[in-house]
């Protein structure tokens, strides 16, 4: 067994994961409720740590993106304890009887939901992550055990600290949620090998974060991945509709993993569409293939990285395709299996879309941006899964938990 500080850290997370794995919806909700009263309470305070942080940032350099990420407020604030109080309010899905059946010799089965245990999240430069994790472990039974980032460090420590005081007022263990200070790289890794007391692992970051979970981890781990998510305007599509979805999922919040990256569009519709397109994305930094660009002057050449890069900015990549089989084709090839979306008003078409594309989340007629937990009606999410294993598209409660079998006899034996 391992030892040592983040050792001794999670073995008291994997305490506190036993008491929760009983604790009542009631205490549960009362722990949340009150967590979040204590955040609103205790705003000037983590706002204060917060400009710590984001100053630094700024001295540093780091970009806009970054920043914006970092940043809270008032309103911000209020959202995450907001937040805390839809978790509370929605369904417990510990114990929850997933199905059930009676075998010919009588034996009862049921498959029921219990929490995973410890769910360890490694995240970078978001405090709300920090409020958002734990409501949803605390409300399926787990313990948040919690690494951000050290540009983060001051305004996570705030917000731990009244997440921590609202849980003990419930009569549950201040050890539900758990913030390691530490944020060299080396505690990093060794967070991701403590196989002894961590039950899942969900990284959420960037591209170098994915690789340090992949190079390192030695726990189960869901990878919240990258966002290269496209928007296809089929020759069917209504251009007015398309044109709205496009806009509000590239610029209505840039910098997050649900918004566009790319645009295709069916070169039937292209030389109405894209011009149009171009001029309502005023701002944004449009790059495409030499059909898009033989169509508006104001695209520049994009490479084979372009097709493929989540930007995170005002920045999107613009490819013509002569069919749907081509568009498939494209997204597929560079997508990263978060969310794609197709504009058409033909049925056969969108039905195609949807069995042939690879993502977590196929949108049809509607914006990229409504892959969220808090949108899907599940509370705040604790991540989006691009992966198969075990959750794929946000994850929310029933993502949390995991089954187990209980049998019922009356004194059957196997012969």
């Amino acid at each position: 067994m391992t030892t040592g500080p983040m050792a001794e850290l999670g073995k008291h997370a994997k305490a506190a994961s036993r008491s929760l794995a009983t604790a009542s919806t009631g205490a549960k909700d009362a722990a949340l409720n009150a967590a979040a009263d204590l955040l609103q309470q205790g705003a000037p305070e983590i706002l204060r740590a917060n400009s710590d942080d984001v100053e630094r940032a700024q001295n540093d350099g780091v970009t806009a993106t970054i920043v914006d990420r970092l940043r809270l407020n008032e309103s911000r604030i209020e959202a995450m304890a907001n937040g805390l109080r839809t978790v509370a309010a929605l369904p417990d899905p510990v114990g929850e009887v997933v199905e059930g059946w009676t075998r010919p010799n009588g034996l009862v089965i049921e498959k029921v939901r219990v929490p995973l245990g410890v769910v360890a999240i490694v995240y970078e430069n978001r405090p709300n992550v920090t409020s958002d994790a734990f409501g949803l472990c605390l409300k399926s039974g787990n313990a948040a055990f919690l690494r951000g980032s050290s540009g983060a460090l001051e305004s996570n420590v705030a917000i731990t600290a009244a997440l921590r005081e609202g849980v003990t007022k419930a009569g549950l263990p201040a050890d539900a949620l758990i913030l390691v200070e530490d944020t060299s790289y080396e505690a990093a890794t060794e967070f991701m090998q403590l196989r002894d007391y961590i039950d899942c692992l969900i990284p959420r970051g960037g591209p170098s974060l994915i690789k340090a979970v992949l190079d390192n981890a030695t726990v189960p781990y869901v990878i919240d991945g990258d966002g290269n998510c496209h928007v296809y305007v089929d020759q069917h599509a209504d251009l007015d509709q398309a044109l709205d979805i496009v806009v509000n999922a590239k610029t209505q919040r840039p910098s997050v993993c649900n918004a566009a990256e790319s645009l295709v569009v069916h070169e039937a519709v292209a030389r109405d569409f894209l011009p149009r397109a171009a001029k309502a994305l005023e701002g944004v930094e449009l790059v495409g293939d030499e059909a898009s660009r033989a169509l508006v002057d104001t695209i520049g050449p994009a490479t084979d990285e372009d097709f493929g890069t989540e930007f995170l900015a005002l920045k999107m990549s613009v490819a013509v395709v002569p069919s749907l089989d081509a568009a498939i084709e494209h997204i597929n090839t560079y997508g990263t299996g978060h969310t794609e979306a197709i504009c058409t008003t033909d049925l056969d078409t969108a039905r195609r879309f949807e069995r042939e594309v690879d993502a977590a989340v196929v949108m049809v007629n509607a914006s990229t941006r409504f892959t969220d937990g808090e949108e899907f009606g599940f509370g705040a999410e604790i991540g989006i899964s691009t992966q198969k294993l075990h959750a794929r598209g946000p994850m929310g409660l029933r993502e949390l938990t995991t089954t187990k079998y209980v049998v019922h006899g009356e004194g059957q034996i196997r012969a």
